[in-house]
């Protein structure tokens, strides 16, 4: 038996979409704390910029470059309160001439169908996306 939604409450689900964010950010060495502070700067300023709570995600997918091995950015994530969020860590491909130690992730969340998502790349990772440095 599910009860009808309050015509408001449901006015608001409908405006609702799921969206996709990237971001990425380089850990200065590769050890666990230096992957935890990098992963954790980065999720804040998405969290942030975003006006997102965990509430709002859909699920993460962080990648890390080869020289990155001491420990999942998914811990940092779960510490910031994601712990009901999906979250997966995987391997990025080793390109040649790549920029290194370097962390990204893939943000699914819910938001308004008119808010575009703001992309984060910081720090050394910012070269990543030049085109994106005007907007942020």
């Amino acid at each position: 038996m599910s009860a009808a939604l309050p015509e408001s409450r449901a006015m608001q689900a409908a405006s609702k979409r799921v969206k996709a964010l990237r971001g990425a950010v380089t850990a200065e060495r590769n050890d666990a704390q230096a992957i935890l502070d990098a992963t954790s700067e980065l999720m804040r300023e998405i969290m942030d910029r975003n006006e997102l709570a965990p509430e709002d995600m859909v699920s993460c997918i962080f990648t890390a470059t080869q020289d990155l091995d001491a420990e999942f950015p998914a811990v940092a994530a779960r510490r910031l309160g994601l712990a009901n969020v999906p979250l997966l860590c995987a391997r990025e491909m080793p390109v040649p001439g790549s920029l290194a130690r370097v962390i990204r992730v893939l943000l699914h969340y819910y938001a308004d169908q008119h808010v575009e998502p703001k992309h984060v790349y910081l720090g050394e990772a910012s070269v990543l996306r030049e085109d994106l440095q005007a907007a942020q």
